[in-house]
């Protein structure tokens, strides 16, 4: 069960101008459930995107890449559950591109306006006739209002859907955030690590809307891990239609860029951290929060370092307030000049380690208290300057290895 996470009322899921959304159920890897995802963008949309760095990275992300540095205009997107088309050489880029020039046939649009997208199991040769087969029906199904159908289709061991919107005011004028993503396992940023949809019918010029994505992944999904590893598919696309009417946002400066990037925030936020609370086999969410480091990057080390040790993890899992472990993966960190004297470590409201040893006044029962609930916030100070950053995980149960050891059969 996902960790105070629930699936969201599809009515709360905003419509955005300039974006319909259709699915299908194309038998891809199981019979009978919604696989397909076809998203049509109105003419003139600004769309970027950030994808994963893992170099055997899948496809469809190769063909996105060279989609988006064409620059004719993106009009569609179309989302495969139950196969990455990773791992699958000249032929999987070719189901790729088969994949877009169908759509492109079925929308009256070019090839190259499409971006595929594909997650599943990798390896394994995308069954690229029944995808197609299933195109015809997602059209016909196109519709602004299927926020909560998409975020169904794009699921693979997720236990729950995950989309979230905002409404907001530019110009005195209504603008709707809407976003879908899907990821449970296999997480770890190096973007963005899951597919992820967020669209807005703001109006933003190209070359910022490019700089806002990569932003707003910095400071959402690029802060989320549930195991470490980094999947082959990441992807994130962020999309402004320019449907609402409001005169286009051009230049950083602006200051409804500040309005406009909270709420895509908010959104990207919202779901990212929706994706560790549905980890596989998550029983807590866990917050680790390292400031005091003299770089940001030096406190995202530490935080990483942090929440990708097996033993921190497995001990949150057991309620076991073994809290030298966390101690042992700050050191581990790779901070060669790390002053031990200097770390202050905090769990929820509870002082464990002060000045870098068991503090005087902390008591086992304390520890265990914050342990047992399933909402965690791990602050630790490094004491070297004003940098900061934030990380979120979750634990690692026997569920996780039993999902991951099952997950093809």
């Amino acid at each position: 069960m996902p960790v105070n996470l629930s699936a969201p009322d599809p009515l709360t899921l905003l419509p955005v101008a300039g974006v319909e959304l259709g699915w299908a159920e194309a038998g891809i890897r199981k019979p009978g459930r919604k696989d397909l995802l076809l998203v049509r963008l109105a003419e003139g949309a600004s769309v970027a995107g950030v994808f994963t760095r893992n170099r055997f990275c899948a496809a469809p992300v190769l063909v996105c890449r060279q989609h988006l540095t064409a620059g004719a205009g993106i009009r569609a997107l179309v989302v495969n559950t139950g196969n990455a088309n990773a791992g699958t050489g000249a032929a999987g880029l070719a189901d790729a591109q088969a994949t877009c020039d169908e759509v492109a046939r079925l929308i009256g649009s070019a090839a190259s306006q499409v971006l595929p997208f594909s997650t599943g199991v990798i390896m394994e040769p995308l069954p690229v006739q029944r995808l197609l087969a299933g195109l015809p029906k997602a059209v016909q199904r196109l519709a602004p209002a299927h926020w909560g159908q998409a975020a169904e289709a794009i699921m693979t061991t997720d236990t729950v859907p995950k989309a979230a919107s905002r409404r907001i005011e530019v110009d005195a004028r209504p603008i709707a955030v809407t976003g879908i993503a899907k990821g449970a396992g296999m997480i770890r940023p190096n973007m963005a690590t899951m597919l992820g949809f967020i669209a807005t019918d703001a109006a933003v010029e190209p070359a910022l809307w490019r700089q806002l994505t990569m932003d707003i992944a910095e400071a959402s999904f690029n802060r989320i891990t549930v195991d470490g590893d980094t999947s082959t598919n990441d992807s994130l696309i962020l999309i402004a239609t320019g449907s609402s009417g409001v005169a286009p946002i051009e230049v950083a400066d602006d200051p409804r860029v500040r309005v406009l990037r909270g709420a895509l925030l908010e959104v990207a936020q919202h779901l990212a951290q929706a994706i560790v609370r549905d980890g596989e086999g998550a029983t807590k969410f866990i917050e680790i929060i390292v400031d005091g480091a003299a770089t940001a990057e030096e406190a995202s080390r530490v935080a990483y370092s942090i929440a990708h040790s097996p033993l921190v993890k497995t001990a949150f899992f057991a309620s076991d307030p073994n809290l030298g472990r966390i101690l042992a993966a700050v050191g581990n960190a790779g901070i060669a000049d790390l002053e031990q004297s200097r770390v202050q470590l905090h769990l929820n409201d509870v002082w464990v380690a002060r000045d870098g040893g068991r503090h005087p006044q902390y008591r086992e029962e304390d520890g265990q208290r914050v342990m047992k609930g399933a909402e965690i916030a791990v602050r630790v100070e490094l004491g070297r300057g004003g940098a900061a950053s934030t990380v979120w995980t979750c634990d690692l149960s026997h569920e996780y290895v039993s999902i991951n050891a099952d997950y093809r059969s």
